[in-house]
């Protein structure tokens, strides 16, 4: 299974009901052409999305009509998985995409314009390690640890080795997805397991253990809003305008708002109080937050930091190629300017 694979499963499990139909979906007014040049904000703007409650900012500024009401003519583009999404996207067919750090990485080694310029939201809790009689990250040295093989589920167990001061030739690894990793821990086939939710807290109560490290509070696993340069010098008005309307819009969302709410739950198929729920394990950015954690060079959990551990290991991987340089892959100038 690949990376882009097990997220789009990561997060239909984080959706329990999301049994939608599959495919792409457009809605919006007058169809443009992504990455165009605009003198007024009335060119289209094709917005990449896919079904994460960490969306939900582009879901209510859509539906509640805040883009029109910014001057902006936005078509939605909806796609079940991300590898769909990022083909679009590297095709040309999005101005901008909502995508894992992860997944905009290994987009900019393929096109180097690509810029990645709003931090969406850090996952809070929805992503960690079980472990049964770990007090402490040393306590997993010579421990049987079950993870997949892929960036943001070994980005998560790197960042807890480290702070054992292990790697892992100190543990026994055992490559499974997520779900077979919690059924694993649940039946005490392992020591360990990384895995996320709705298993990672009822796998850690079955198998007599705890969550022993999580996305909670971390800049692990990050989503950002991308696109490219181009788009960038020659539609400054049209993205800051783009940006106000989906911060107006997360205001709503981490308010609770009831409506918000609700149509974050129909977009993505599920009942409210589970759309709340999910909303929960996520931490939304609006443009404050952005400032003071994500493009915060004082913050310890700032996304520069985030790209930097992403690089490391997806070099590690072989799946990111060495050299990257962090001022290369996002571009804040616009969010800066709001």
């Amino acid at each position: 299974m690949n990376r882009t694979t097990a997220l789009l499963n990561r997060r239909r499990a984080l959706m329990l009901m999301g049994g939608l139909a599959g495919g792409l979906a457009l809605h919006g007014c007058t169809q443009g052409n992504a990455g165009s040049s605009s003198n007024a904000a009335s060119q289209t703007i094709t917005s990449g999305v896919n079904p994460w409650p960490g969306f939900s900012g582009h879901f209510v500024a859509l539906q509640k009509g805040f883009f029109k009401e910014e001057g902006l003519n936005v078509q939605e583009a909806f796609f079940q998985s991300n590898s769909d999404e990022i083909t679009a996207f590297l095709a040309g067919k999005l101005d901008v995409a909502w995508l894992t750090s992860g997944d905009v990485l290994q987009c900019i080694e393929k096109d180097p314009t690509i810029r990645m310029i709003y931090v969406v939201d850090y996952s809070n809790g929805s992503d960690g390690i079980i472990g049964r009689n770990i007090k402490s990250p040393a306590d997993l040295k010579g421990k049987t640890v079950a993870r997949e093989n892929i960036l943001f589920q070994n980005v998560l167990l790197q960042a807890y080795l480290a702070k054992g001061g292990l790697t892992e030739a100190d543990i026994t690894l055992r490559d499974m997805t997520a779900a077979d990793a919690a059924t694993a821990f649940a039946s005490r086939q392992v020591d360990a397991a990384v895995t996320f939710e709705p298993w990672l807290t009822k796998s850690a109560k079955d198998g007599g253990g705890e969550v022993i490290f999580s996305s909670k509070d971390t800049n692990l696993i990050a989503d950002v809003i991308a696109t490219r340069q181009p788009m960038i010098e020659t539609r400054k008005a049209d993205l800051q305008a783009y940006l106000r309307a989906v911060d107006k819009a997360v205001k709503l969302v981490n308010a609770s708002d009831a409506e918000a709410i609700k149509i974050t739950a129909d977009k993505l198929g599920v009942s409210e109080a589970e759309a709340k729920s999910q909303i929960a394990g996520v931490k939304i950015f609006d443009i404050a937050m952005n400032k003071s954690i994500g493009f915060n060079a004082n913050s310890p959990n700032n996304v520069m930091k985030n790209f930097e551990l992403n690089l490391k290991e997806g070099a590690r991987m072989k799946v990111i190629s060495d050299g990257m340089q962090i001022d290369k892959l996002y571009d804040d100038s616009i969010l800066m300017s709001l």
